[in-house]
């Protein structure tokens, strides 16, 4: 109930629901002025479906803060990096086919452990109950979730109770927002609450993308013992793969806070600035630049007293124990939840990383895939994109095409509410493999896939600007390849403004990359799983970044990205994963590693392999100053020259995963 002494406000409206459409919301303009929070007298309202409410089309808000129509290959999914989608484009729900939905209960009150009141809209079917429980929590207003995401009412028609709940410190719940720290302790709380209500028969399962993704984890870890299933989709597992990525900071987190964050937390300081989505965004392609590129990263003012907590991150280097908050893995096992594990290759780099590694992670604690599944497709960052076919600028293939809510709720039918219909009996991994118009899925019982097999591609020099990638094992005793980084002249990615697949022929003919790549495969070769880099570099400094970003060449020169910026990319005075860096000595040859690249692709014969090597990629993370220095407390930087050792003594390489 709402914690109010006024008179329940009743209102009638219906909701018309078409069974297999997938819906995606549009960005929502949310009341900023400061009287809309205060929550010392708050309203409760009892809606009963029956007129009609319009349900929005779609465009996305993501990470970055924009808005994402993907009619318009300017406002694609990624503007610079880690993106927090709502959703993408659908088509409007249709008139006919209506249902009546039962009740909804606004603005009631969830007490947390410490006294905080958060606040949810609870939404109910017809009938006496107990329902089972659907609980989202999102950090981007619950006000208009069930007109703008299918999955809700779809979710109500089926049988469950859904409780939408705004995190502490947003919009209507109580408290001060600090992202992804407070999420456990009041998932567990709002978890439990959820299951003890008298419409609840006390069975629990959590939904969500993204954020809303993220919490649900972290909720998990801390075993609330209601909680049935979930499906947390695209989200991390790890702050080494979300804060940081090898090492390097991640640099989405301005346009995330400015454009998602930082407008009602004006609203609710009554501070000077954007007060609404809208405004943010306006005024983000003049401002985001300057804030994106400022140096040291901790000059730049503009969140101060908005998002304090960003300045606290950034004074935590990778690998610091402080972040042990974050991490998940290693406790996986923690859960006995049922957890479907959701993720595109075209996601945020984090994505594809968390789902692969939580999924390893509960097989691990389990003894096997109980009760957790692996479903990862070739989709950018989003439940819009989940209905198309091409996504970027490639056609993935008819087959591309999944019912999110479907998914969703056949998962929840079988393990929340114990309906045997099949899920238990199907493959627990199933996999997207890329290909030019004709993707098709993968299944297996195992991550990497049964069968996988790894065949190395050693470099070999053909020019100082790279050369080719063969079987054949280096046989030069000395060979080498070079190129330069400036930290005052980036480079940057030509297509940060869109996610996705793209062309990236143009990259390599820029004279700060390294170009290796094969002959014209005389047959296809299919990959999926995770991919290996191992280098031997010297450098005349003590520090530097390598990106290594691997593409699908085409006969006619187009040049595929096979995932999103983030996973490929390494600091070396961090590549050793520690807290401390371990600087280079300059003109001492050094192995580096990567081994967090991931996607599923066939390339078909004709095409090529190939893999640039990079100084920077901005704006997807920070640049390194070459001077064995902070970015985050220096601006100062160098040119340094990065050499590339591939001969007898130095067999750099790719390793790709293989499946027939």
């Amino acid at each position: 109930m709402g914690r109010s002494s006024r008179l329940t406000v009743r209102r009638s409206c219906s909701l018309s629901v078409s069974p297999a459409l997938r819906l995606d919301p549009t960005p929502l303009e949310r009341p900023t002025s400061p009287q809309h929070f205060n929550t010392s007298t708050p309203q409760h309202q009892v809606c009963s479906f029956g007129a009609s409410l319009p349900i929005a089309n779609g465009s996305a808000i993501t990470k970055s803060g924009t808005t994402d129509r993907p009619t318009s290959t300017l406002e694609q999914m990624r503007t610079i990096g880690l993106f927090l989608v709502l959703a993408a484009i659908a088509p409007p729900l249709a008139a006919q086919d209506a249902r009546t939905l039962g009740h909804v209960d606004k603005n009631v009150s969830v007490p947390m452990r410490d006294g905080v009141l958060l606040r949810a809209d609870i939404w109910r079917p017809d009938g006496p109950g107990p329902f089972p429980v659907l609980v989202y929590r999102t950090p981007y207003g619950k006000e208009r979730v069930f007109q703008t995401y299918s999955l809700f009412p779809h979710s109500v028609e089926r049988g469950y109770a859904v409780v939408a709940q705004d995190v502490r410190g947003r919009y209507a719940s109580d408290g001060d927002f600090l992202p992804y720290q407070q999420e456990g302790r009041d998932g567990y709380d709002t978890i439990e609450w959820a299951a003890t209500q008298p419409w609840s028969d006390g069975r629990v399962g959590t939904i969500g993308l993204s954020y809303p993704g993220a919490v649900q984890w972290l909720a998990a870890v801390e075993q609330p013992p209601h909680l049935k299933a979930m499906v947390p989709a695209m989200t991390f597992a790890s702050p080494s793969h979300f804060w940081y990525s090898g090492g390097v900071w991640d640099m989405s987190w301005v346009a995330w806070i400015w454009n998602n964050i930082a407008p009602d937390r004006r609203g609710r300081l009554d501070q000077p600035g954007p007060r609404t989505g809208r405004e943010a965004r306006e005024v983000w392609p003049t401002e985001g630049q300057q804030l994106r590129d400022m140096l040291p990263l901790r000059s730049m003012d503009a969140l101060r007293g908005i998002a304090d907590w960003y300045y606290e991150w950034m004074s935590h280097p990778p690998g610091d124990p402080w972040w042990d908050w974050a991490e998940l893995n290693g406790k996986q096992g923690r859960t006995s939840a049922a957890v479907l594990n959701l993720s595109a290759w075209h996601d945020e780099a984090y994505g594809p990383s968390g789902a692969t590694q939580n999924f390893s992670g509960l097989v691990a604690a389990r003894g096997g895939a109980d009760r957790t599944a692996l479903l990862i497709g070739p989709w950018t960052h989003g439940i819009g994109p989940m209905a198309q076919t091409t996504h970027g600028e490639r056609d993935m293939g008819p087959a591309a095409v999944i019912d999110y809510d479907e998914t969703v709720l056949r998962w929840m039918d079988r393990w929340v509410r114990d309906i045997p219909n099949g899920v238990d009996r199907e493959p627990p991994v199933r996999v997207y493999v890329m290909a030019d118009g004709e993707g098709a899925w993968r299944t297996g019982d195992t991550w990497p896939l049964p069968g996988t097999e790894y065949r190395s591609f050693y470099l070999h020099g053909a020019s100082a600007r790279g050369g080719t990638l063969t079987s054949e094992l280096p046989n030069e005793e000395q060979s080498v390849s070079s190129f330069r980084s400036d930290p005052a002249h980036p480079v940057r990615d030509p297509h940060a403004e869109r996610a996705g697949a793209h062309d990236y022929s143009q990259l390599g003919e820029r004279e700060e990359v390294l170009v290796f790549e094969t002959e014209p495969l005389d047959e296809d070769l299919t990959i999926v799983g995770p991919i290996q880099v191992e280098v031997y570099l010297s450098v005349d400094a003590p520090d530097t970044d390598l990106w290594v970003r691997l593409f699908d060449v085409a006969p006619d020169g187009t040049a595929w990205n096979l995932m999103s910026p983030g996973l490929d990319v390494i600091r070396s005075s961090y590549r050793d994963g520690g807290s401390e860096r371990e600087l280079f000595e300059p003109g001492q040859v050094y192995r580096l590693q990567l081994s967090n690249l991931l996607t599923g692709n066939r390339f078909k014969a004709g095409h090529r392999v190939r893999i640039v090597m990079l100084p920077s990629f901005l704006p997807h993370m920070s640049v390194n100053l070459n001077t064995g220095e902070s970015e985050v407390d220096q601006a100062e930087g160098r040119v340094t020259l990065v050499t590339l050792h591939h001969d007898t003594a130095h067999r750099s390489r790719l390793i790709l995963p293989i499946v027939r």
